[in-house]
């Protein structure tokens, strides 16, 4: 501790010159062994004598220290509690004093004092080095209060810090904040990121800040949805085309990675890109080079790349569906976003944010949740994470017709489909398929996340059994 360290050498000296003694030190429990104690203040006394308690096994100290009371000897020599102490005969001690510092009801050190053969203390000396040691006490207790207010104060700070850098990423917990740790001190980088996560945890919000608080900054933020398109279509969406490269390709495109040259380009569900694609992004991040779809030149681009998936990529690398080098130069930098579920901490101050969102959106002027849809809120699982409960909090604003929002309108108990036993397999399947789509907000690229299967296989599905978009 740095600030009684000029009050411990003080109540030293002052102690020493008081009582007449020859030497001492004093003890405090040492940040560094989990039950050793360190000398923090010595006088006339060689540091190396005292380091190792060992030495003082049996005596004075080690007496005070498990006992919690003071010792006071006239006479050590013939002091049968410590005749036979090796460190006695060592250092010819005659008269000791020795009292405990406590705090809060724990030893946290001693201050040891003694002299040679002509020094002999008395009571009243005991009883001055006791209020020396209750004032040492009482200035490591408040000192110990003063550091822990420090980082309470420095936590806040910092809590404070990053609510203000990132508005738009709401949360509170511990694994929030660390991910936005890692996004300030990344963000100014061209390191490249790659975010995983379940699909509606926030991975394009993350992705975003990383821009915004970039030197590009300035330049586009361009998102791509890999898995929405086909192959064709996406190299060609994100390369660019000449005229004639394929059947409609009428004209020469730019490519997205083109037009975000000097930004930032956000890759979602890279793990659904072929191997195709997978080869021209390795060519960007080694070389920063691309080639337009049916062209031979060479083009430079200058941009960053920030890649998301709901799976784990690595396992895909495992799996032979993803090119090991690629997946090297995309993971310089890993955020995982944890689900809903298991930040639940973050429920009651998103819930309030999106209730705010959705008042703004639909004129209404809902107060706030009972407590019993707080707690239906944050016993729910959330399987589609913080776009379910944004949808669930958008529905049950427009629902209610109180000040506040109930269970009820939460819709959050999701009825067994204990009707569909020993039905036919089609209406099972098309059951699931329409949960999901309600649990998604009807958007077919997270249903077939959330479904694992290809958006394509699902639109069949909706065409064929004449689905459509209402609710």
């Amino acid at each position: 501790m740095r600030e009684p360290a000029a009050l411990l050498n003080r109540v030293m000296d002052i102690a020493l010159e008081t009582i007449g003694a020859r030497r001492g030190f004093i003890l405090l429990k040492s940040p560094r062994q989990a039950e050793g104690f360190e000398v923090v203040c010595s006088r006339n006394i060689h540091r190396k004598a005292i380091a190792d308690l060992r030495e003082f096994s049996g005596s004075v100290v080690e007496r005070v220290l498990n006992e919690q009371q003071p010792v006071l000897t006239v006479d050590a020599s013939h002091d049968e509690r410590f005749a036979g102490a090796e460190s006695v005969q060592l250092h010819h001690i005659r008269s000791v004093i020795c009292v405990p510092l406590i705090c809060r009801k724990e030893t946290v050190g001693a201050i040891y004092l003694d002299g040679d053969q002509t020094t002999r203390f008395e009571e009243g000396d005991l009883r001055f080095v006791e209020a020396f040691g209750r004032q040492i006490s009482i200035a490591l207790e408040n000192a110990h209060l003063l550091h822990e207010l420090r980082v309470e104060n420095s936590r806040l700070k910092r809590q404070l810090s990053l609510s203000q850098m990132f508005p738009e990423i709401i949360g509170q917990s511990q694994a929030i904040r660390k991910i936005l740790e890692v996004v300030r001190s990344v963000a100014d980088s061209d390191a490249t990121v790659l975010i995983e996560g379940e699909s509606g945890t926030g991975k394009e919000l993350i992705a975003r800040a990383l821009h915004r608080h970039s030197s590009r900054r300035d330049q586009p933020f361009i998102p791509v949805f890999c898995g929405t398109l086909a192959e064709t279509l996406l190299e060609s969406e994100l390369f660019g085309h000449r005229r004639g490269a394929f059947t409609g390709a009428t004209e020469d495109k730019l490519g997205l990675l083109e037009v975000a040259d000097g930004g930032t380009v956000f890759l979602d569900e890279i793990s659904e890109i072929s191997p195709s694609v997978q080869a021209r992004l390795l060519r960007i991040l080694q070389e920063g080079e691309i080639k337009r779809v049916g062209e031979s030149t060479i083009r430079r681009v200058n941009l960053r790349l920030i890649a998301a998936t709901n799976r784990n990529l690595y396992q895909q690398v495992q799996a032979g569906c993803f090119r090991e080098d690629l997946y090297y130069r995309l993971n310089v930098i890993h955020i995982q976003v944890p689900p809903l579920r298991e930040r639940r901490e973050d429920i009651p101050v998103l819930a309030e944010h999106f209730l705010k969102k959705a008042n703004r959106k639909n004129n209404k002027s809902v107060r706030g949740f009972t407590p019993s849809a707080l707690e239906a809120m944050m016993a729910y699982e959330w399987p589609g994470n913080i776009r379910e409960l944004e949808n669930a909090v958008e529905r049950a604003v427009i629902l209610a017709r109180g000040p506040q929002i109930t269970p009820a309108q939460l819709s959050l108990t999701r009825s067994r489909p204990d009707s569909l036993i020993g039905k036919p397999l089609k209406d099972v399947e098309k059951y699931v398929i329409q949960q999901t789509l309600k649990l998604t907000g009807y958007n077919r690229t997270r249903a077939a996340e959330m479904l694992n299967v290809s958006r394509r296989w699902l639109q069949y599905r909706l065409k064929e059994w004449g689905l459509t978009e209402s609710r």
